[in-house]
């Protein structure tokens, strides 16, 4: 594909996650305070919500390889994943505007309707979010080039998540001021976030084509091969738990964020100002993740971010309420998080060729239905503590900010920047330990998949930068940038 092509790929598969991001971003990070501040669910039925979320997401989780295993043996006239991408989106908007519409039901009868939603929403997400990302490594196989639509993909979620921080207080207000009814409002909200979720879509729909001469046609995937496909493959596996830990912990803190403002800094309205801004940062983030990879190895990588990813909850913890040390402590939390969450990513793409080269099959949406459970997993666990939480400090029950005693602050403070560092480091420990996959390795894997014909013409071995090591102890790559044209 031509250099026109590439770029047009990169972004039009970039932006098709905005909206999705939009969309998760109100689902994960705002349910319980939809549950909670706007619904008013008394801690009964809160209790009984925050377990069937927990039970749920569990157990959607394990399902969704058999949602990879559909993906990955579908064929239609517009490819394996696109009527996915499609079909699941459609679905998930819908399914998002009933959960945040207020029926008028209570008790046994609003549980029930509650986890008929939940469920379907689970699956229909799970749809679209494993056919979207398992096109991303059919775009390209170099390393390199899959950090750089990988960096954009995760600048586009970023502004999905900026958007929604940004005015998940603001607009639902205003628009419930129009039609004399908050809930009303935070219903029209939710119409907005899935008409972007739509849109962006149908960009990626339209506008990205995928390779057709570098992958070779597999036969249809078995039952027996997909539990070959995860169970040995081992990089894929560690890889897995490596995410699940660190997705615990970041799910915890960001759930927290709001009430953090609201009853700890006791400003609510600096809770948007304080997101966008470290949502910005992370922007920023993913745009220098390129040049820092060229210089430093991702492992390298890793390590510097998880210390700060470390010193930023420490220094979160003890700060006084002045926003500049909260800002401080913020700012290296999330440039960290950008960093390790893009790693992650690729990571997991890198397993594909892995599993193809030990296996003799590729399995992209197989692979990648690891990331939605690992989503779940690391959600569901995130959204249980912060609901116990909410209930054990009492913040739940409170009517006023003044209403919640400085031990139910602290143990707040506790769940959300303490609790976090041991999962986040180790997920980084088990990285370090049994993690493989360096560039030199990746390069030998790919020219073996060439050599037996399980990688088509398309792929042009050493004239990547992905390729060019130059020091085999730093991993430093050379600085040409011609990856373009292996999309």
């Amino acid at each position: 594909m031509n250099e026109r092509g590439a770029r047009r790929n990169r972004y039009a598969f970039g932006l098709g996650t905005i909206g999705r991001d939009m969309t998760y971003t109100l689902y994960s990070m705002y349910m319980t305070y939809y549950l909670t501040e706007i619904l008013d669910l008394p801690s009964s039925t809160f209790v009984v919500a925050s377990i069937i979320m927990l039970v749920m997401r569990v157990y959607d989780g394990f399902n969704d390889p058999f949602m990879g295993f559909l993906v990955d043996n579908t064929k239609t006239r517009f490819g394996k994943f696109k009527p996915w991408i499609l079909g699941g989106a459609i679905g998930t908007a819908i399914l998002t505007t009933l959960f945040f519409t207020d029926m008028g039901l209570r008790g046994t009868a609003f549980l029930v309707v509650f986890t008929i939603i939940y469920v379907l929403w689970e699956m229909l997400y799970t749809a679209n979010d494993i056919a979207f990302w398992s096109m991303m490594p059919q775009l390209s196989i170099d390393q390199k080039t899959r950090e750089k639509i990988g960096a954009f993909a995760k600048i586009c979620a970023a502004i999905g998540l900026a958007a929604v921080v940004g005015t998940v207080e603001l607009v639902p207000g205003l628009l419930g001021k129009w039609t004399g009814s908050l809930k009303t409002g935070f219903t029209l909200y939710t119409v907005i976030i899935a008409a972007f979720l739509m849109i962006g879509t149908c960009i990626t729909l339209l506008c990205v084509k995928e390779q057709k001469n570098v992958f070779k046609e597999e036969e249809k995937t078995t039952l027996r091969d997909l539990f070959r496909a995860i169970t040995k493959n081992d990089q894929l596996l560690v890889t897995a738990v490596s995410m699940v830990l660190f997705m615990i912990g970041y799910c915890t803190t960001t759930a927290f964020g709001i009430y953090f403002f609201k009853y700890a800094y006791k400003v609510e309205g600096t809770y948007t100002i304080f997101g966008v801004i470290l949502i910005l940062t992370q922007i920023v983030s993913f745009m220098l993740f390129p040049l820092f990879s060229k210089r430093f190895t991702r492992r390298q990588l890793y390590m510097g971010a998880t210390v700060m990813v470390v010193a930023g909850y420490i220094l979160f913890f003890f700060s006084p309420m002045n926003m500049i040390f909260i800002g401080a402590a913020g700012g290296l939390l999330f440039v960290g998080q950008a960093f390790i969450s893009l790693l992650m990513l690729v990571f997991l793409t890198d397993t594909i060729e892995y599993g193809q080269w030990k296996l003799g099959r590729r399995n992209d949406s197989v692979t990648f239905a690891i990331q939605p459970f690992i989503n779940k997993i690391g959600n569901a666990i995130g959204t249980f503590i912060v609901s116990i939480t909410l209930i054990v400090s009492g913040i739940n029950d409170a009517k006023t900010v003044d209403d919640v005693t400085s031990e139910g602050l602290l143990i707040m403070k506790f769940a959300m920047l303490i609790l976090p560092i041991f999962f986040i480091v180790a997920g980084y420990i088990v990285y370090l330990t049994k993690f493989k996959i360096d560039a030199k390795m990746y390069e030998k894997i790919v020219a073996e998949l060439k050599a037996r014909g399980d990688l088509g013409d398309g792929v042009e071995i050493g004239k990547r930068p992905g390729n060019a090591i130059s020091d085999s102890a730093t991993g430093d790559m050379d600085s040409q940038d011609t990856g373009s044209k292996d999309i």
